[in-house]
């Protein structure tokens, strides 16, 4: 899979309602000398992006909304064509970028399976021989020959997914769209988006669950019409939190403001990457700008893939033994603290709340980013540094995974 210096523009407004409509609009384009160039009320909604998932990879593409992430997706399924670039696929391709897109509403659940897989260029005992399975899949049994247009917005990712990931696809192409099934169909999905991987298949997962990416993804894209930032995973959500969750202006008196924040080991190093369990340190820079005396000093650590807030603890003046700051003032505050997290990327932040006004003065998020790299769990949060003791012997540290599975 190939998406090569592509760009692609919209029409702020378009529409044709009418042949009277179409045909003016159509003589316009073909009279453009450059239809590269743009037209009144045109805009770029991608911007010479290019990337190249290979067998058995798994790509995301993240980025706000309006960032261009659906375009991508539907440009790779020729439902768009680019102004601009090639983009090209090999094989067959599994899609669900859209609820219910490519349901027909009138027709059964049954139906729109045989339908899909027609589309897929499937002979219908191919598709007949998955069929059960896709059904099971979906948990859709009682609701498989009721009309489409019946489902809930859960239920149309539910099928949809089942269908693409039936259909034995060489490409697969997954868009937000699984955020509105429960819990554990979103798992059943991850999971077999992982067996796709060993399998060879080309995975690109647009999603805005962090997590999910960091989990799944080896590599990823910060898009925002254009590629903002490009390489492994963690790094890229790294740019990607910095770029979302900058410093923010307090609506308050601003008596202090947070100037920086930076992040050290136990040596007093740089600590972008540490173990669990290991001693922190995060140097807040304050500045006062008018007298104050009674204040205080948050701290809050979030889980960077999405944003579950992981810790969070204010700090008095009198705590500190801070005296009364004058303007022009500027100090600093040391938070020590033990990484007992599990494996993944966190973000601090700070903020400063002046008791006497019952006001937020400054806030700074993220003030430091540190990814904690450890073997011996694969999910939560906190370390529980568990052990298993077995009837008459010593206790012995779980072995690798065990305590995330528990």
């Amino acid at each position: 899979m190939t998406f090569d210096a592509v760009w692609k523009k919209f029409r702020r407004g378009e529409r044709h309602d009418s042949l009277r409509d179409l045909l003016p609009a159509l003589i316009k384009r073909g009279l453009r000398p450059n239809a590269a160039a743009l037209g009144a009320e045109e805009f770029w909604a991608v911007e010479d992006v290019s990337f190249e998932a290979r067998a058995g990879e798994a790509l995301a593409i993240i980025g706000p909304n309006g960032a261009g992430k659906s375009t991508i997706l539907k440009l790779l399924t020729k439902i768009l064509r680019p102004t601009k670039g090639q983009a090209a696929v090999r094989g067959r391709v599994g899609a669900l970028i859209e609820v219910a897109a490519g349901f027909h509403p009138d027709l059964t659940g049954r139906e729109n399976v045989y339908l899909q897989g027609a589309i897929m260029h499937m002979k219908r005992a191919e598709i007949a021989a998955k069929f059960d399975d896709i059904v099971e899949f979906a948990g859709l049994a009682p609701f498989i020959d009721t009309p489409v247009k019946r489902y809930s917005s859960g239920m149309n990712a539910r099928l949809g997914f089942s269908i693409a990931a039936h259909l034995d696809p060489d490409v697969l192409l997954i868009d937000e769209v699984l955020a509105v099934g429960d819990m554990a169909f979103q798992q059943r999905c991850i999971e077999r988006m992982h067996a796709f991987k060993r399998q060879g298949v080309s995975i690109v997962f647009v999603s805005h669950n962090l997590q999910a990416v960091a989990n799944l993804c080896e590599r990823a894209i910060y898009l925002q019409r254009g590629v903002r930032a490009q390489g492994p995973s963690l790094e890229v959500i790294e740019q990607y939190v910095r770029a979302s969750d900058r410093q923010q202006a307090a609506t308050g008196s601003g008596t202090v403001e947070i100037v920086g924040g930076e992040l050290f080991d136990h040596r007093g190093e740089p600590a972008p990457v540490v173990e669990p369990g290991q001693v922190m340190t995060l140097r807040v820079s304050y500045r006062a700008h008018a007298p104050v005396s009674d204040l205080l000093f948050g701290f809050l650590a979030h889980r960077s893939t999405d944003s579950l807030l992981v810790y969070d603890a204010n700090f008095s003046s009198g705590e500190l033994a801070l005296r009364p700051v004058r303007p022009g003032d500027q100090f600093s505050v040391d938070f020590r603290f033990r990484a007992h997290l599990t494996r993944g990327q966190y973000h601090l932040a700070c903020h400063v709340f002046d008791t006497a006004t019952q006001e937020y003065t400054s806030r700074m998020s993220p003030v430091g980013i540190f990814t904690v790299r450890e073997d011996r769990t694969f999910a939560g949060i906190a370390d529980l540094q568990v052990t298993s003791t077995l009837a008459g012997s010593r206790s012995r540290e779980a072995a690798p995974g065990i305590a995330g599975q528990l």
